[in-house]
């Protein structure tokens, strides 16, 4: 699966987006395919270390599209009209992940596992949609989302020149910070009083250029279609970044406004036909980062102080909730869905960490960066450019002295719980919103009310027992990380084992009490220190070390930001300005072909179809995760076994792009992005494309599984006719 985005001060609400990270069963499918992933990527990386520039590489600005590349070698021209109905009919959700409208009534496509969060939110004891999948068959049926966002992009304007004016020149470190928050806050609550619209300034090329991207937002967002989850996952973590697959990794929302359906101009045409191998794709989707443009002294942070913090937290998270898990079963349905993101993020994570370990792929670094500095010492930038190199090693050096520290307490990671979320953001919200806006932290600034709101106030299900495993394990790792005698850490357990203090948290908290913190927010600092909540107060003892740690942090960012805008500059003199930045969980375009590939001397065709998917179910004797839902083992000769399912293709993607639309030349949905192959994931850190692959749901296979295994005959019409039947 491609991994959702994980930001630090947009909130993610799911485990997997929020930092705490998993793993998966270790048994003979983990292990081959750990095995796997340390064979093939030594090989992989020496390619592409020899191998010169893709032409196809790149997660394009729609603002900055690709046009020379796509018409030198594809024939096809970007016109303004194509890309504005592409980018006005993509859908970005805010909890993580990409999708697109699909009809004229608000309906939007994305991953079952991008959907997988709401999905468990709307589910009990009782009812178990994750497990046993979702069908409205009228409008009534379909559930409304418990705090889902989306957001459509509408526009985006350079404000470059304007965000640097606002940090006047030798301003460096917090004080420089400050003064761009406070710009970026002006800019993003103008723009929201003049258009209404959700305005983001976003950062690219590591600081090198701000550009003001302004969206329109659904909140009333309901549930249409979801299959199970273990069509949508079939051959689980085994199969996982492998090919061929055969997932139906798709779910279908319904967008709505003043309590019906929204009105959609701009949406997909469902393909009839389809694609083959050969034709050209492109990918709209959100992309959430990359670090190809890092220093090495970056990357070199990556490999030695945080995959060496995040990998085994992930594996040691991942064992807990499958022991917790185990015990009963409410307790798996409970934390499947934060099982299932740490999962993917530990493949994920070994994947990186392999790339970030090869000299294969780092000796070409150092050595592109080493001439890029040579070349840049010759013209009258040199001297900006080798000391912009060297504030950049000295923030890094910062940052690698607080790093865990700061994950611990302003990441959040001490207290990983859903219920400290909740008290921090009141605490803080108190503490914070009395400021002027362009004095407080950004999450609390005007332009981004309502989003926080929207989340402060969920009424999604926490549940108590869960709460007080995963507090239990934070506060234990909180203590081995920092030392059982580390003066906070004494002060934090209040003389209490981790286990007896997580339970005294927990159980005495009312912060799960969606009226009561809708009481407090609205009584400001006053009505949250009256409340005299353990789980606040612990976030007060906490957040004056926490607040001085981001301090510092944001300042060791704005030096590296400062200094990277520099190098871009020289780099844009020297090589000219057709590069595309790294992502930022912004809307990209990105393009490839359907095309198969070599793997251990065989041919790995473009497409899998429903009979490879019976198949393997057979091949396994539907044993899990090789096992089929009891209605796709019922309907088997209903369907039509040679229609193509997944399809692999070499458009550039990464984490976030999970749920985006694919498009032929027509701009019609032919597919849905749900991972890339294992080849792919060192595309953090380059691309290529004799291997890697992005790997997509057929456009074909959804109408088949809709028609004869969901019998979901109104959704079909939809689909294919692009409005609802009267």
């Amino acid at each position: 699966m491609a991994t959702r985005r994980a930001s630090p001060m947009t909130a993610p609400r799911s485990a997997r987006e929020a930092g705490f990270l998993l793993a998966p069963p270790a048994g003979v499918g983990h292990l081959f395919a750990t095995m796997k992933l340390r064979v093939i990527l030594p090989a992989l990386l020496l390619a592409m270390a020899a191998a010169p520039v893709r032409a196809d590489e790149g997660m394009w600005l729609f603002s900055a599209p690709p046009r020379a590349q796509v018409k030198a070698k594809y024939g096809f021209e970007l016109t303004d009209a194509w890309l504005e109905h592409l980018m006005k009919s993509s859908v970005r959700f805010n909890s993580g992940g990409s999708g697109s409208f699909v009809s004229a009534d608000g309906l939007v496509i994305t991953n079952h596992h991008v959907a997988s969060d709401d999905i468990q939110k709307l589910s009990d004891e009782r009812n178990n949609y994750l497990r046993e999948g979702f069908l409205a068959r009228t409008p009534a049926e379909e559930r409304k989302a418990v705090d889902l966002e989306l957001n459509v992009l509408q526009s985006i304007e350079d404000v470059t020149t304007r965000v640097n004016a606002g940090v006047p020149a030798g301003l460096a470190g917090g004080e420089a910070a400050a003064a761009r928050r406070k710009v970026i806050a002006e800019i993003e609550k103008e723009s929201l009083a003049k258009t209404g619209l959700r305005s983001d300034v976003v950062t690219l090329y590591q600081g090198g250029a701000y550009h003001l991207y302004r969206f329109k937002k659904y909140t009333d967002v309901r549930l249409v279609w979801a299959p199970e989850q273990q069509a949508a996952f079939f051959g689980g973590d085994p199969d996982n970044f492998e090919f061929p697959r055969f997932n139906l990794d798709a779910a279908v929302y319904r967008a709505y406004e003043d309590g019906k359906p929204a009105r959609i101009t701009n949406f997909l045409k469902w393909s009839a036909a389809g694609t083959k191998e050969g034709d050209l794709t492109f990918v709209s989707g959100h992309p959430g980062s990359t670090n190809r443009q890092f220093t090495l002294a970056e990357l070199g942070f990556l490999r030695d102080v945080q995959y060496p913090y995040v990998v085994p937290r992930l594996k040691r998270l991942e064992v807990l909730l499958l022991s917790w898990g185990a015990r009963a079963e409410e307790n798996a349905r409970r934390a499947k869905d934060d099982l299932f993101g740490i999962q993917n993020s530990r493949k994920v994570y070994d994947g990186r960490q392999a790339g970030l370990f090869s000299p294969a792929i780092m000796d070409p670094k150092a050595a592109a960066e080493a001439a890029f500095r040579r070349q840049a010492a010759g013209r009258p930038e040199g001297r900006d450019v080798e000391a912009a190199y060297g504030r950049i090693a000295e923030a890094v050096a910062t940052q690698r002295r607080i790093y865990l520290r700061y994950r611990q307490l302003e990441g959040g990671h001490a207290f990983a719980s859903d219920s400290f979320g909740l008290a921090r953001n009141l605490l803080r919200a108190g503490d914070e919103l009395p400021k002027p806006n362009g004095e407080r932290l950004k999450e609390f600034g005007d332009a981004r009310r309502e989003s926080f709101e929207l989340q402060l106030f969920s009424a999604k299900p926490i549940h108590a027992d869960l709460e007080t495993v995963m507090l239990t394990e934070a506060l234990t790792i909180l203590a081995e990380l920092s030392g059982f005698n580390d003066p906070l850490v004494q002060k934090v357990l209040a003389g209490r084992s981790p286990a007896n203090r997580a339970a005294d948290l927990i159980t005495g908290t009312q912060v799960r009490d969606v009226a009561l913190r809708k009481r407090l927010h609205a009584g400001g600092a006053a009505a949250v220190k009256a409340a005299n909540d353990p789980l606040i107060e612990l976030a007060r003892l906490v957040d004056a070390e926490s607040r001085e740690l981001r301090k510092q942090w944001e300042a060791a960012e704005e030096t590296k930001q400062q200094a990277h805008a520099v190098i871009g500059r020289a780099r844009f003199a020297l090589e000219g300005p057709d590069r595309a930045p790294d992502a930022t969980f912004t809307l990209r375009l990105s393009y490839g072909p359907v095309h198969g590939y070599e793997e251990g001397g065989r041919r790995i065709p473009a497409y899998t179809t429903i009979a490879g998917l019976y198949a393997r179910n057979a091949e396994h004797r539907d044993r899990e995760p090789f096992n089929l839902p009891a209605r796709w083992l019922e309907r088997k000769t209903a369907l039509d076994a040679a229609t193509p399912f997944n399809f692999v293709h070499t458009p550039d993607i990464i984490g976030g792009n999970s749920g985006s639309p694919v498009v032929n030349r027509a701009g019609e949905f032919v597919g849905i992005i749900f991972d890339g192959n294992i080849q792919s994931l060192v595309g953090d850190f380059a691309y290529e494309d004799t291997q890697a692959r992005a790997i997509s749901v057929d456009c074909r296979a959804i109408i088949e599984a809709l028609r004869k295994v969901y019998r979901a005959d109104a959704l079909t019409g939809e689909l294919l006719a692009g409005r609802r039947a009267n």
